[in-house]
């Protein structure tokens, strides 16, 4: 990943002021990278992902590198939100696969592979302990872009 540039498109907080997500975009490889920081709610992930959207409507980057591995917290609140809300737009937005890197905290993993579970549905969606192996799997991705093939999900009432 050292030959890959980044443009830095910004950095969140959470509500308290702290340093939440950095978010940087590699152009040339499609790949929009969302870091991770600190101990995550349902709520901040919600706000970080609605941040996601509003990129993804500008850039629709096709892929999505997903690194929680300096995050820990509980966030499963937000699952429904993520698989009926956001995925559907990020999906409409042009994402077509997500690497996703694990947090260290064991409770998180189980919310990642849930939220793999549910996505693997719609996209191509792999699970990570470190950054250089997502980074070779999105590689792969990009050498085999492929649309979606299973539909999007319904919209809960």
């Amino acid at each position: 990943m050292s030959s890959v540039h980044f443009q830095s498109l910004g950095t969140l907080f959470d509500e308290h002021g702290s340093h939440l997500v950095d978010i940087e975009y590699a152009s040339a490889q499609g790949v929009l990278r969302v870091q991770w920081f600190g101990n995550i709610t349902g709520r901040e992930v919600i706000y970080v992902a609605e941040e996601f959207v509003k990129l993804q409507k500008q850039l629709h980057a096709p892929f999505l590198l997903n690194d929680k591995s300096q995050a820990t917290g509980d966030w499963v609140e937000a699952m429904e939100w993520l698989e009926y809300e956001w995925l559907p737009q990020a999906i409409t937005g042009g994402l077509q696969a997500v690497a996703y890197v694990f947090s260290p905290e064991l409770g998180n993993q189980f919310a990642s592979v849930e939220f793999a579970e549910r996505v693997s549905q719609h996209i191509p969606i792999k699970l990570f302990y470190d950054v250089p192996s997502a980074w070779q799997w999105l590689r792969g991705q990009a050498r085999t872009k492929r649309p979606a093939s299973n539909p999007l999900p319904p919209r809960q009432a």
